[in-house]
């Protein structure tokens, strides 16, 4: 049997409780991502990092900084952790967005629709982890111009998926591989569409989304 005959055996069995997952033969951070969440269990859902994975909560750079500073603090070490797990491999990734308003996701899920500009989201306000400040999107600089489209995305997933951080890059529609949330622990197997419904009960009731 060959090394993708395996991968995909895998891949089959995983698919069972994934249905997103691909059946391809490549082991790429998606399928990486499904092997941790059955092995070790929690990833991307509020738990601990995985075994060995250090959170360093050391301050980074300014522009990040002040997104993080907007994030809910259950996030805001992870989101700085993996910003540095990036610098050490010499990596320039920088958060440039976290935390929006109901009122600035509408505007960003106007653009291409009832306004100008480039679609960027599918989500309205309230239907978004940017509106509870448990989601953060992270750009790759080349000096001081975005660099939009690198493998280096991927590589970054890998380290964001063993802090415990659900990755945008594995989802079906639309793929966002700058996007990073953290899923609370009682929304763990539970409905995209289920969970910020109860994201939004507990923001208007002024409840915390991790407790």
């Amino acid at each position: 049997m060959t090394l993708p005959e395996i991968i995909r055996e895998v891949q089959a069995e995983l698919k069972k409780t994934q249905p997103s997952l691909a059946v391809d033969g490549k082991a790429g951070p998606q399928t990486w991502g499904a092997i941790y969440d059955r092995i070790v269990g929690g990833a991307g859902t509020g738990a601990l990092p995985a075994p060995g994975i250090q959170v360093d909560d050391t301050p980074v750079d300014a522009r990040s900084e002040k997104n993080i500073a907007t994030l809910h603090p259950r996030v805001q070490p992870l989101a700085r952790s993996l910003i540095l797990r990036a610098m050490e491999r010499g990596w320039n990734f920088k958060i440039t967005s976290a935390l929006r308003t109901y009122a600035e996701q509408d505007a960003l899920y106007a653009q291409d629709r009832t306004k100008p500009g480039k679609r960027v989201t599918n989500a309205r306000g309230g239907y978004s982890n940017h509106n509870f400040g448990l989601a953060f999107d992270v750009t790759l600089f080349n000096g001081s111009q975005p660099v939009w489209d690198s493998p280096l995305y991927k590589a970054l997933a890998v380290i964001g998926q063993e802090l415990g951080l659900e990755w945008g890059g594995n989802w079906k529609s639309p793929v966002d591989e700058p996007h990073y949330q953290l899923r609370p622990a009682w929304a763990a197997g539970m409905k995209e569409s289920v969970m910020l419904t109860e994201l939004r009960r507990r923001k208007a009731a002024v409840r915390d989304f991790y407790a």
